[in-house]
């Protein structure tokens, strides 16, 4: 998130917002309101001027632009300790340089004057900026004042910075590749997108795979039944939409609108529901009078991993608007979503080692993997399947994925057999307790080697290809390809199954025709 955008969120938070109109200055501060917003004006124009230098391929334009963001932010900063600065002007000129990267990011001409009408918000295909100028809303004061900032608070935050870093930066990371899925859900159903990155945080680190030992499932690790209430659950083609990230964040998105409905619009005892059962915090809640989550009569009745649960999810979520605060820096992502049409065989195993980690600090598995959870890893996916991608994965794909040594690399690793790695001299069976000798080209105790026999039994046990296989329980066609080297399509064909899905049920006889074995 640009940096002008985390500083813009905390005036908001705040409640900064003064006019020189309606205050009396004096002639210092005067002075000092206006200098500041003479500063503002110096760092957009020079934004502007390294926008241009970008578009003409100068590559002290990117150099430019950071320094004037900086510069901006420096401002914002100073305004909110200057009596008499309007932070609605700051975020005005903010509003406009947004507009600008939006516009630029889609390929528009922008103005030279850098206008742009504040009232248009950003189109849904620049999620970075758009992820901004949600932040720059009331969205993120709306979540301050929906929940307690507190020790508990406090203490959880200590926790997300330390050893729980990783973790938490990974989610933000994981979280830019659904974004474009997942907010919009919360957006209509009017619920502030930190809640929706802090229950991910703390339910699965934003790995839409994610299972616990109890069985919930999904990047917000929906139970089944629970999902089903919520229009969770097989899909009629055997995949589970509790791994969807579009389907479990609306879901999510209701689940929390009926808590809060029930709850006195609450946050931190529907979180407590989310965690430890909506029943138990519905009679705790009327039992307790009406009392907060906080009190000790209401705390006291939750279990610890709820105890532990609530401030966790509102301090990964208080970071997530407020980083720069803290010290913490979230990595820019480029995840501008785009689709990707596969021009030969492939799996998302061979692609992540062909695409690298260009771009990317982990190379792009689990982005491929989240964006397209009906698809194992290693299953073998046919020419022609279109992938959900990004606009970097596409460019990558293309240029290292289709041919080249890369590619002949991570086509050669992902059909690596560790198993073939075993030299095999022949069968060996147990000494004979009678004969004292091992059979099969062994030395026995009489030290007479019998190399004669090895050649004729190695090849009376030699394993035949086989011909059919049965069908287990949770195995896709695609799997079942990759195990026996098959083309996916031919295997098909050869069993009149029909695209796209495949079909296939535990207990069913494939015919394994083209299969290597």
């Amino acid at each position: 998130m640009p940096a002008f955008a985390r500083a813009s969120v905390a005036l908001l938070a705040l409640g900064f917002a003064f006019s020189p109109e309606a205050l009396a200055l004096s002639k210092r501060d005067q002075a000092a309101v206006d200098s500041l917003n003479q500063r503002m004006q110096a760092a957009e124009a020079r934004y502007r001027q390294g926008v241009v230098k970008i578009g003409n391929a100068d590559p002290s334009g990117k150099g430019e632009v950071d320094a004037s963001l900086e510069d901006m932010e420096d401002v914002m900063a100073d305004c909110v300790k200057q009596k008499g600065c309007s932070a609605t002007t700051m975020l005005t000129a903010y509003k406009r340089l947004l507009k600008q990267n939006a516009d630029l990011a889609a390929g528009d001409e922008v103005p030279e004057d850098g206008a742009a009408d504040d009232g248009d918000m950003l189109g849904a295909d620049v999620p970075e900026a758009a992820r901004a100028a949600a932040l720059l809303s009331a969205d993120g004061e709306r979540f301050v004042k929906m929940v307690q900032y507190n020790p508990a608070v406090q203490a959880s935050i200590r926790r997300w910075l330390t050893d729980m870093r990783g973790p938490l930066v990974d989610t933000y990371e994981n979280y830019q590749y659904m974004r474009q899925l997942m907010w919009p859900q919360f957006e209509r159903a009017g619920l502030p997108e930190a809640l929706l990155f802090g229950v991910m945080a703390k339910e699965s680190n934003g790995k839409v795979h994610s299972t616990s030992r109890a069985g919930a499932a999904g990047p917000l690790q929906f139970m089944y039944a629970t999902g089903q209430r919520f229009g969770l659950g097989d899909d009629g083609s055997g995949f589970d939409t509790r791994y969807d990230a579009r389907a479990s964040a609306q879901a999510a998105a209701t689940y929390f609108n009926e808590r809060l409905g029930q709850l006195n619009r609450s946050i931190e005892l529907s979180l407590a529901a989310y965690n430890g059962g909506e029943g138990r915090a519905l009679r705790v809640y009327n039992g307790s009078g009406g009392r907060n989550f906080w009190d000790e009569s209401v705390y006291n009745q939750f279990p610890a991993e709820t105890r532990d649960y609530v401030p966790m999810v509102i301090a990964a979520a208080w970071l997530f608007l407020h980083p720069k605060e803290y010290g913490l820096t979230f990595p820019k992502v480029d995840a501008h979503p785009a689709m990707l049409r596969l021009n030969k065989p492939s799996s998302i195993y061979e692609l992540t080692i062909c695409l690298g980690n260009g771009g990317s600090r982990d190379g792009y598995m689990r982005a491929l993997r989240n964006l397209n959870p009906r698809y194992k890893a290693e299953s073998w996916l046919p020419a022609g399947t279109t992938l959900s991608a990004t606009t970097r994965i596409v460019g990558l794909y293309n240029r290292w994925c289709l041919q080249g040594p890369r590619a002949e690399l991570a086509s050669t690793l992902v059909r690596s057999d560790a198993s073939s790695a075993i030299v095999r001299t022949g069968p060996v069976t147990p000494l004979n307790d009678d004969e004292g000798e091992i059979e099969g080209g062994g030395v026995g105790t009489t030290g007479v080697s019998m190399p004669q026999a090895s050649a004729t039994k190695a090849s009376r046990d030699k394993p035949r290809k086989p011909t059919s296989y049965t069908v287990k329980r949770g195995e896709t066609l695609t799997a079942i390809a990759q195990k026996f080297q098959c083309d996916m399509g031919d295997l098909a064909k050869a069993n009149k199954l029909k695209a796209p899905r495949y079909s296939i049920r535990p207990g069913q006889k494939l015919k394994l025709n083209g299969c290597e074995g």
